[in-house]
């Protein structure tokens, strides 16, 4: 087992300074024109995919970091060059951890290459699980699978909402209900093969922030998938119900859900976007108040804009602390007994959105155009306190694992 270290290793470093060089030689030059276009970037995609950057063996190095840093890393420097274009790259990553998550070994060898492609045809992967009226409220999850045996096809049916990719993904990884009477426990994960009839993208959404992110509603019509797209199988997905029907009976402990399982793994790697971000705003601000004079002086000589910056440099340091513990914590098998997975992603998110605030004050009127990065920075930390778990969600988590204590 790793033991907990702040201190990267010469591999560690290497491959941060590689993902930074493309972040500031490719993404940034990119940023702002792919904001105002809202739209996918796919030859900055492509040019992740060239360099390796963007391919499962990239990620799976990452994820089976030993010291578990290999991930928050990568992430940081990702969304250091601009979350909108990060987001475009490695929101793939959800639905293949969603796939590890759940799946088989077989399941896992065949679909999460795909998800992928190739540096010459590269694809990207979409994970839905939110609703119109299920987000936070998985148990109020209405899109259905129900199984036909004598085809052995699932039918899904329903609507989902805020997937990242939806439509535009060739894998489509869909939470469903199949025992509508176990609430979140009765849901499970299913794959959605490209070109798969029934399946359409709805609703495209033009968002606040992280705008070069595709984001969509995904339609599900009649949706027939074959057996083996049930992530783990009938088998095991039969033998958690019944268990789970037990506890019910019995007023057992809970079991967790699918989409929450993915969304636990992927929490800490959230706080290390967040934490990109304010790092990314913090670094603007401290060389514009360098460079800019006001009353004959560099304004960072006015202790009213330095004690900001020495607030927002040792929130960010926190937060990456509290990020790489979870990180390490996870891949090390060390429980969350304090919910310390929510706690990272709390305190990294509620940060960008403080520190990115905090930089367009300093940069004063220039902070408020777009002619200045800062400005697109705070709109996109504005979603960190939402996605994957909204702030209070984090704080219900925490209190409750805390506490004991069902607390509504």
């Amino acid at each position: 087992m790793a033991e907990f270290t702040m201190e990267l290793n010469d591999e560690q470093k290497e491959v941060r300074d590689w993902i930074h060089g493309f972040a500031a030689d490719v993404m940034r030059p990119a940023a702002a024109e792919w904001d105002e276009r809202e739209e996918t970037p796919w030859p900055v995609i492509q040019e992740a995919a060239k360099i390796g950057l963007y391919s499962l063996d990239f990620y799976a190095q990452q994820f089976f970091d030993p010291t578990g840093l290999g991930i928050p890393m990568a992430m940081e420097e990702l969304f250091w060059g601009d979350a909108g274009i990060a987001l475009s790259i490695v929101g793939t990553g959800l639905a293949a951890v969603g796939v590890l998550a759940n799946g088989t070994e077989e399941q896992i060898g065949t679909w999460v290459p795909q998800m992928y492609g190739d540096p010459d045809d590269v694809k990207v992967a979409a994970f839905c699980s939110s609703e119109p009226d299920a987000g936070s409220d998985v148990a109020s999850m209405r899109t259905r699978a129900v199984y036909d045996g004598a085809k052995d096809e699932w039918v899904l049916n329903g609507t989902k909402t805020w997937a990242t990719n939806g439509g535009i993904a060739g894998v489509h990884v869909v939470v469903a209900v199949v025992d509508p009477e176990l609430g979140s426990k009765g849901h499970a994960s299913f794959i959605v093969p490209p070109n798969t009839p029934g399946l359409s993208q709805g609703q495209k959404f033009k968002k606040h922030g992280i705008r070069a992110s595709h984001t969509a509603e995904v339609v599900l019509e009649d949706v027939r998938v074959p057996g083996h797209c049930l992530l783990g199988g009938k088998e095991k997905l039969d033998e958690r119900l019944a268990r789970a029907r037990e506890r019910a009976r019995s007023g057992g402990e809970r079991v967790k859900n699918a989409a929450m399982a993915t969304f636990e793994a992927s929490r800490p790697a959230v706080g290390a976007m967040a934490v990109g971000t304010a790092r990314a705003a913090y670094e603007e601000a401290l060389e514009y108040a360098r460079t800019r004079e006001q009353f004959g002086r560099p304004i960072i000589d006015n202790q009213g804009v330095a004690f900001q910056l020495a607030d927002m440099r040792t929130q960010i340091d926190a937060a990456r602390l509290l990020v790489w513990r979870a990180s390490w914590m996870a891949t090390t098998g060390k429980p969350f007994t304090s919910a310390e997975g929510s706690m990272s992603k709390l305190y990294a998110s509620e940060v960008a959105k403080k520190v990115t605030a905090q930089a367009v004050q300093i940069l004063g009127g220039n902070g408020f155009t777009r002619e200045y990065p800062v400005e697109r920075m705070h709109r996109d930390a504005a979603i960190y306190t939402i996605f994957e778990g909204t702030s209070e969600i984090q704080r219900l988590v925490i209190s409750r694992t805390l506490s004991g204590m069902p607390i509504r």
